[in-house]
């Protein structure tokens, strides 16, 4: 299902159309987790909306404020979730344009009850890493709408890949952060991430009905509905991968990692077993596994 990846090859810097009033501008940042770099839209024909600034290279800022066209300057700053390679340059944009920063909140924020406990006890993230000063303006949740001249938002709150994660819809567009790739299945990597969540808010954005998907990494999504069942049914087969194994003993999720990613590099491994124990966490909370000992990344699961 994951695109032809040779075919998104655009130049980092250079904004590209996407249609009437959204621009593409790619940052300088790939990497195995982000692909060849973060997306960031501006959107809008006067009063213009940035969505994901991107990492904090001062190149990409540059990037940013030189496809500003006569007549035209930023407003509104929105942030699809606080990881490194998505809001850390909103601080600086914000100081050089004077526009309030929109996001659910910290980098703590719309965290479930069990991965709090997990980060209580230790468990650090890991994957893109964790923008842990990024603070925005004006908080959104559910429903709540922001609007320009010529576009408006509504925030969709899609925990799943990080807890305080938001999904911009606009019309029958969504701007869909790292929830949904086009390229890849998205990470899910306990604390920050939360398959239960996960697997709740794809069904959310499978309720309605979209034209196209904006992504954090890759290319646009024309065929939202489609992606969402491959990335549901995904995750289920991997489900079924992990009791099938449990079925004949118990195993950590480093362990389970190594015999179901048996052909992933051994530099991804680490996030593949974080991907694991994310669905330990799911499957124990629907009381299909459990944990041999307190619930911990390097615990022994039974299936029950």
């Amino acid at each position: 299902m994951d695109a032809d990846l040779s075919a998104f090859d655009p130049t980092p810097g250079v904004p590209v159309v996407l249609e009437p009033g959204v621009r593409r501008v790619l940052a300088p940042n790939p990497s195995p987790m982000t692909y060849r770099g973060t997306n960031t839209y501006l959107i809008g024909e006067t009063d213009i909306a940035v969505i994901d600034p991107g990492p904090d290279l001062p190149e990409h800022g540059n990037a940013i404020l030189s496809a500003l066209k006569p007549g035209q300057r930023i407003t509104h700053i929105l942030v699809t979730h606080a990881h490194l390679d998505h809001s850390p340059l909103a601080a600086s944009l914000s100081q050089q344009t004077g526009a309030a920063i929109y996001a659910f909140g910290g980098p703590d924020a719309g965290r479930s009850a069990v991965m709090q406990s997990l980060a209580n006890a230790g468990l650090a993230g890991g994957g893109e890493g964790v923008d842990t000063n990024f603070r925005p303006d004006q908080t959104m949740r559910e429903g709540d709408t922001v609007r320009g001249p010529d576009w408006s938002f509504e925030a969709i709150h899609t925990p799943g890949h990080f807890g305080n994660h938001l999904s911009f819809a606009m019309d029958d567009v969504c701007f869909v952060g790292d929830h949904v790739m086009g390229w890849a299945s998205s990470l899910v990597s306990p604390p920050d991430g939360d398959l239960t969540d996960f697997m709740a808010s794809c069904e959310k954005l499978r309720a309605r009905d979209w034209r196209v998907f904006y992504a954090g990494h890759g290319a646009p999504i024309e065929n939202p509905h489609e992606r969402l069942n491959w990335l549901i049914a995904h995750r289920r087969a991997r489900e079924a991968e992990i009791l099938s194994a449990l079925s004949k003993a118990p195993a950590s999720a480093r362990a389970l990692a190594e015999q179901i990613y048996t052909e992933t590099p051994p530099a991804l491994l680490g996030a593949a077993t974080r991907n694991v124990f994310a669905h330990l966490v799911d499957l124990s909370g629907k009381s299909q596994t459990r944990p041999l000992g307190p619930l911990h990344s390097d615990a022994q699961f039974e299936r029950c």
